[in-house]
Order: structure tokens, then C-alpha cells, then sequence
């Protein structure tokens, strides 16, 4: 551990060291540039002296606050994600000055230096007078890095609590028409220990409100780890109010698996007691592997929660669907909370056919990507087959919610936190498939 804790760091100053020379070259002509150049190193040496220290407390055994390691993970990201665009430029152009150095080298005797001299003279051209080729790549490197940059400040400062409702319409050939038409809130992922705004929280809690929903969802990560994060959100998380109810279940977050529990074998299981009890305090009907029936003009919708459940490697499995569905055969719509959405491939479709929709979240989106409509794209999406947004096989459905919170990176760039308002109707009220718009 601390051998890759090293090669870690020293990764990091090889890249600092050559984006420096870009900051170098244009800093030249600053009146004031070596101080610029100053600057540079000592905020990338106060943070190597960060990362080691709570690298080194950590496997020393001391128990750091989380939040320590979101803001190692957030300035990481702050530093080193623009720090990679303007690497690539420099790359670019050291590739081709390469190139033009083994063409000398081994070129056939006699042969015109045709490439190089007119390379130069189109550089000429492109270069804005009065500065160098070396200081127009490097300021363009530079430029270039400023972009990533001022989007992750705003997905800092502003995006992470810039809460979108998404309206989802779902068709359901066999839904009672007494059911027609029922409303559905989803919120996921509130992963509360990373909030540090009680304003904004409170902002996104009266949106869920005001959509009037006849039941809300919470699908699982109520914490990062400590049932105590809740403490200071508590008044704020037991407004939520629908018809018929709050339902929720537990993610992989809400059983303190991320934590070394020392002083006590008992401690973890005691603190797991503590979350619960969070649960009855919100007044929220937690389902653990149960269901509740409910009932609307002798009409019924069996709302199905299952202990978080994945498909991954890591992370663990408590969830019993079997277990969790006694009791819904009678009910012609089943709806079913589910933490991780790998278990809807990996078992609810091939298993469980008659579940009608499946509500998960856990994803974030990776709190980083590109949408507009028509386009969406994520890292995560190469880890997770379904992500964000509505997913259709075999008339089942599953929905999976970008995230009320945030974890690790404090902030969003280009993946809004999500209320989701779904809303179940009969076919000849819906079009032939779900469908999936941002309303706010």
C-alpha cells in the first residue's frame, strides 16, 4: 500500500513536471510570472504533502473523517482531470517534433527536406505574430485545459445541487384503470454526510413535494457510511410527504461495509440499528426483502423493496427477492425497489418476469458526463450496462435515477442530481414505449 501510495505520487509530479514547462514558457513574459511559477508548485506540493499525510494516517490505522478523502478526490480531479487536456497537446506536438527528428535521421541522402519546411511555413502562418511556435502550443495547451477546468469549478460551486425532475411515462398493457395515471417520486443516493448546504438540500426536498406524487421512492445510500451523518438533515429529509407514503430500501453504503469497526465485534451490528431506526424516524416504510399491498378503488400495486442485491464482484449481496415477493401474486402490477440496477439482468428479468418496473439508482452517472437531447454519454456506461434513464425488455421496465447526492468528487459536471416523476398509464393514454424528458 504505501509502495503504490509512492508510484502514485510520483505519477502525479511526472505530469505536473510537464504541463510545467507549458506554464514556464508562457509565464516568461509576465512581469510577474515567477510568482506565477511559484504559485504553481506550491499548491501541487501542498497537496502531495495532503495525500501523503492522510495516505500514511490511514494505513497507520487512524480513523479519518471521510469528507478528508472527498476533498483528496475532489482537488485530484480539479488539478489533474484539465492538467490530462493539456498534456494531450503537448504530446501531440512533442509526437511530431519526434517524427520530424527520425525523418532527419534516417532519411535517404539527397532527399528534400520537403515536409519540414513547409510544416514551418504553415506554422508560420498560423502562428499569431510575435510569440514562438513553443508559446503558441503551450498556451494552447493551456487554453484548452481551462475548459475542463471552469466546468468542474461550476460542477463544484453550483451543479451538484442543481436538482432536475425527469417525467417518465411508462405504458402497462395489463394496469387496472384504477391505477391509470398513478404517480411515482423517485429520489436515490442522498449519501447526506457530503452535503454542505441545508438551503439547497431543503430546495431539493420541496420540489419532491410539490410534485404531489401518490407515493415516493427512495431506493438506497441514505449515508456514506455513519448512520450520525443524518443527524443534521433529519428535520429536513421527514417533510417529504405522499398520499400513500415514503417507501424505502437500504444500498450498499447503509450497512457500513466501507468502515474498520475496532472497538467492538458488536459495533458495526449496533450501528446498523442506528440506520434503521433513521428509517422509522423519517417516518419511511422501510422494505427488507417484504412488500406492502396497496389498495386503490379495489385495484392493487404491490410495492416490492429488496435488500441492496448486485451483480459485481465488491460489492455485497443481502437481498432475497424470493423472500421479498410472498404475498404478490394476486397483485396485476408489481413494483419493485432495488438498489443496484445489475440485478435487474442479472435476475429480476430472467427470474421474476412479472415485476413491472424496477426503480434503482446507485450509478450517479459517475457525476460526470455529457447530456443533451438526444445524447448521453458516461464513463460509467462501459461499467454499467444501464445507467441512467429508462431501460425496456420484454414489456419490464427499469428505471434507474442519476442520484439526489454526491460521493467522493464534492460536485456534478454535466450530470444533474435527479427527482424522477414517473407515472404509470394504460396504453391507449401512453405512447408504445417509456418515455424520459427533463421537466426542470
Amino acid at each position: 500500500m504505501i509502495l503504490r501510495l509512492i508510484i502514485m505520487v510520483g505519477i502525479l509530479v511526472g505530469l505536473d513536471v510537464y504541463v510545467y514547462q507549458s506554464v514556464r514558457t508562457v509565464s516568461r513574459r509576465w512581469r510577474s510570472g515567477h510568482w506565477f511559477r511559484r504559485l504553481y508548485w506550491w499548491i501541487h506540493l501542498a497537496y502531495y504533502a495532503a495525500l501523503l499525510g492522510a495516505g500514511g494516517l490511514a494505513l497507520a490505522g487512524t480513523r479519518l473523517p471521510a469528507r478528508v478523502f472527498f476533498y483528496l478526490i475532489t482537488f485530484f480531479v480539479l488539478l489533474y482531470v484539465p492538467k490530462l487536456v493539456a498534456a494531450l497537446v503537448l504530446l501531440a506536438e512533442d509526437v511530431v517534433r519526434l517524427g520530424r527528428w527520425l525523418w532527419r535521421k534516417v532519411r535517404p541522402p539527397g532527399a528534400a527536406p520537403s515536409a519540414p519546411a513547409s510544416d514551418g511555413a504553415t506554422a508560420a502562418a498560423a502562428i499569431p505574430a510575435g510569440i514562438t511556435r513553443a508559446e503558441f502550443i503551450s498556451l494552447a495547451g493551456l487554453t484548452l485545459a481551462g475548459l475542463p477546468f471552469a466546468s468542474i469549478v461550476y460542477g463544484i460551486v453550483r451543479q451538484k445541487y442543481d436538482f432536475t425532475v425527469r417525467e417518465v411515462t411508462i405504458p402497462l398493457s395489463h394496469l387496472p384503470a384504477a391505477l391509470d395515471g398513478l404517480t411515482i417520486a423517485q429520489i436515490s443516493d442522498i449519501h447526506v454526510g457530503s452535503f454542505d448546504s441545508r438551503s439547497n438540500v431543503a430546495d431539493g426536498i420541496a420540489m419532491v413535494n410539490d410534485l404531489g406524487a401518490d407515493l415516493i421512492c427512495f431506493t438506497g445510500d441514505l449515508v456514506n457510511n455513519l448512520a450520525d451523518e443524518m443527524e443534521p438533515y433529519l428535520a429536513l429529509f421527514a417533510r417529504l410527504r405522499a398520499r400513500e407514503g415514503v417507501f424505502s430500501v437500504l444500498g450498499n453504503h447503509d450497512y457500513g461495509d466501507y468502515i474498520r469497526w475496532w472497538r467492538d465485534p458488536e459495533e458495526k451490528a449496533a450501528h446498523f440499528q442506528r440506520l434503521l431506526a433513521l428509517h422509522e424516524r423519517l417516518n419511511w416504510r422501510l422494505l427488507r426483502n417484504e412488500n406492502v399491498i396497496l389498495e386503490r378503488q379495489q385495484a392493487s400495486l404491490a410495492v416490492i423493496g429488496v435488500e441492496n442485491w448486485s451483480a459485481r464482484r465488491g460489492f455485497a449481496s443481502y437481498g432475497d427477492l424470493s423472500r421479498a415477493v410472498q404475498g404478490t401474486e394476486a397483485a396485476p402490477v408489481k413494483l419493485l425497489l432495488s438498489h443496484d440496477p445489475t440485478h435487474w439482468d442479472a435476475q429480476i428479468r430472467p427470474v421474476f418476469p412479472d415485476i413491472d418496473l424496477t426503480l434503482s439508482g446507485h450509478t450517479h452517472g459517475f457525476q460526470f458526463g455529457v447530456e443533451i437531447p438526444g445524447f448521453k454519454w458516461s464513463p460509467v456506461q462501459y461499467v454499467y450496462r444501464q445507467w441512467a434513464g429508462v431501460y425496456q425488455e420484454n414489456g419490464q421496465y427499469l428505471y434507474v435515477n442519476r442520484g439526489f447526492g454526491f460521493i467522493g468528487f464534492m460536485g456534478r459536471v454535466g450530470i444533474s442530481p435527479e427527482i424522477t416523476l414517473l407515472r404509470l398509464v394504460r396504453p391507449a393514454d401512453a405512447p408504445s414505449s417509456a418515455t424520459d424528458k427533463p421537466l426542470v
